[in-house]
């Protein structure tokens, strides 16, 4: 491969370079492979990030390995050299407006992928037309697993949050976090508000934890989690954000925040990378009732 390259895409042209600079030391993923990556993931992934306000987490020097992890950096404001063509939303942050990228094409998703943004995260909110914050459309529990407990554990809780989210009429997806644990998504039709969806889901937490005390913790001191799954409920704020499903992680390998559907959590309970996510995209989409609107 050519250490740079010039195409056009969406009718953009854009300038691919250091294609061979590993990204990924322990796996040699290069920068190429993550190009390649994000444009075979597109179509899955433009319709999930599509209208988000979207923070990067960027590696440019690549991640490292699990001995000596090389530093990352989040960005929210759009850099002054990014081409006019990307479509953005401005928002205040604490009286500061910051201008943030929204990922509709592939062109910008690889353009985002050519400044080592390897993570992407998103609120669960879309902005409006106007340049607000619209109403959450889904809702999302963070299950982390403490030191003594492992995905396994998450997946328990996973089950019983969505038995509870089942008894409200909300739909629910697993998403394998990439890292330790487990995302759950339950789907909302806009009705809440980004305070609404938060009070919903520390409720939610609370009584796993009251169900659950010997392995569940709905508190954020660190403290409090060995043995135990945190089920982050905070992440609903309107002012937070959660990697965005099919997003690849700055783990020592690449891996993914992988949407999975709740009958291969019982046979494959395990984290995904790249190549098993690319392999899996001939299959029904596990979230494809999230972006149906």
């Amino acid at each position: 491969m050519p250490a740079s390259r010039k195409i056009v895409v969406d009718g953009h042209p854009l300038r691919l370079t250091n294609l061979d600079k590993v990204l990924y030391p322990e796996t040699g993923t290069t920068k190429g492979d993550v190009l390649a990556y994000y444009a075979r993931v597109a179509d899955r992934m433009l319709p999930l990030l599509a209208g988000r306000a979207v923070t990067r987490k960027r590696w440019p020097d690549g991640v490292g390995t699990a001995e000596r992890p090389e530093p990352a950096f989040f960005t929210k404001s759009l850099d002054s050299g990014t081409p006019e063509w990307v479509t953005r939303t401005t928002l205040t942050h604490n009286e500061e407006p910051k201008t943030y990228p929204l990922i509709d094409s592939t062109a910008t998703l690889l353009l985002m992928a050519q400044y080592a943004a390897l993570e992407l995260h998103v609120p669960q909110w879309r902005a409006t037309t106007g340049g607000e914050r619209g109403s959450p459309d889904r809702l999302v529990l963070d299950l982390d697993p403490g030191p003594g407990a492992g995905l396994a554990e998450c997946i328990e809780i996973a089950r019983q949050a969505r038995h509870l989210l089942d008894s409200i009429g909300l739909s629910t997806c697993p998403v394998t976090s990439g890292s330790k644990g487990l995302h759950l998504y339950a789907h909302l039709n806009g009705d809440l508000t980004s305070a609404d969806a938060s009070n919903l889901a520390r409720e939610l937490a609370r009584g796993l934890e009251k169900a659950n005390p010997d392995l569940v913790t709905s508190q954020m001191r660190k403290s409090l989690r060995p043995g135990k799954v945190f089920v982050d409920w905070s992440q609903n704020n309107a002012a937070k954000t959660t990697i965005c499903p099919y997003s690849l992680r700055g783990q020592p390998r690449p891996m993914v925040a992988a949407p999975r559907t709740w009958d291969e959590l019982d046979t494959h309970p395990d984290q995904l990378d790249g190549d098993q996510v690319l392999s899996r995209l001939d299959h029904e989409d596990p979230l494809a009732e999230f972006v149906s609107s």
